[in-house]
């Protein structure tokens, strides 16, 4: 399945707290164990280049100090990369926490004072996909900086071998994500032998209250053979039905399996990361069926989110929206973004954020621009193929 543009580098959005779920129905729905090292030093040279009283390490995400420390590293440098920032602990806590450990490993450069000054993490994403994250303190001298850069990209190369070797694979691709205007990143990944692949446009689109009538009812509604509706929840509250979520699963699956960069996944993966996202809610997944033939057949999906507003109300966001290409033409794109949005309005929100492939032949763009969305700033994916035989 081909996600959006990996937060990995850039980390685009900010996400709400979690909302509370009854984790025990779906403790099953897990993925394979952690298949990365979780020992630095197993992937490292013995010297790996830095200072002499300088430590290589991974983070506490028990010690508020590390968390704290990481989330300052972000926002700086999502502020360098796109001129302001909005990363929070959780952020943070979604890559470094026990659950996110699941499929996730982290690595740390502490200074003589063991202070964080470099951060990088990884994310066995799906078969041959490893998302990657490269942060480095934007206050460093450029050649202790570049020093630390240099111990992250080695370090996510021994993990691609890792996690590559352990699904059997050939070719371990290694997917990273930066700002459009961040030059320094942008030289240490040519550097280090990233190429530029693709260009995401992040957009935005306001939401007013009288837009809450776009549709009878987010609910479910009706149009033309096409019945749109939440996926069903016990007593309308409770935890979904998972033939639905399979439903979605396979819809999206099937929607991306041309795009760029699709890969397969699970869907015990698919459900066990759609779930960390801390804006990740049950009502915000959304099926479009085909109902004039003689059984309902699903054709379209939409899972939202909800973005924290912080000072302001909250958004929602469009974390992934497939249609069936049988169905395309009968206006299935067009209703669950409409459903969305009306949603978003009944619930007081002002936005509805998603992200578009720039480079993509098909045109989706035009539809996103025709309904009021713009650009708020762009992103770019960089990648690096390990091989992973002599």
């Amino acid at each position: 399945m081909r996600p959006p543009c990996p937060a990995a580098g850039t980390h685009a959005r900010r996400r709400s707290a979690a909302a509370p779920e009854d984790a025990a129905q779906w403790a099953a729905v897990i993925p394979e164990d952690n298949r990365f090292e979780s020992d630095p030093e197993e992937l490292l040279p013995e010297d790996p280049g830095l200072p002499a009283d300088w430590e290589v390490g991974v983070p506490d995400p028990g010690d508020p100090a590390d968390v704290a420390r990481l989330t300052d590293l972000l926002r700086a440098h999502e502020k360098s990369g796109r001129g302001w920032a909005d990363a929070s602990e959780v952020d943070v806590l979604v890559e470094v926490s026990e659950r996110g450990l699941r499929m996730r490993e982290n690595v740390l450069v502490r200074d003589g004072d063991g202070v964080i000054r470099a951060w990088g993490g990884v994310h066995d994403r799906s078969v041959g996909r490893m998302l990657y994250v490269h942060v480095v303190d934007r206050t460093l001298p450029d050649d202790l900086a570049s020093r630390c850069s240099e111990v992250l990209f080695a370090w996510a190369e021994g993990q691609a071998r890792e996690v590559g070797s352990a699904r059997g694979l050939d070719v371990q691709q290694i997917d990273t994500g930066a700002f459009a205007d961040d030059e320094r990143q942008h030289r240490w990944l040519e550097g280090a032998a990233y190429k530029r692949v693709r260009t995401w446009w992040q957009m935005s689109r306001p939401v007013t209250p009288d837009e809450a009538d776009l549709v009878p009812s987010p609910e479910r509604w009706e149009r033309e053979g096409v019945v749109f509706r939440q996926v069903r929840r016990d007593g309308g509250v409770g935890m979904p039905d998972e033939d639905d979520l399979r439903a979605v699963h396979e819809v999206l699956e099937s929607a991306f399996t041309d795009h760029f960069n699709s890969s397969e996944e699970t869907f015990e993966e698919f459900v066990h990361r759609v779930r960390e996202d801390p804006g990740h809610r049950w009502d915000h997944w959304w099926i479009a069926e085909i109902v004039d033939g003689d059984e309902p057949e699903p054709a379209g999906a939409l899972v939202g989110t909800v973005l924290d507003g912080s000072d302001g109300p909250d958004g929602s966001y469009v974390s992934y929206l497939g249609v069936l290409e049988s169905a395309r033409g009968r206006g299935v794109a067009k209703g669950l973004l409409n459903t969305i949005i009306a949603d978003a309005a009944g619930r007081g929100r002002d936005r509805v954020g998603l992200e578009v492939d720039a480079d993509s032949p098909t045109g989706a763009e035009g539809l996103y621009v025709a309904m009021g969305w713009r650009t708020k700033y762009v992103t770019e994916s960089w990648h690096r193929d390990v091989p992973l035989t002599d």
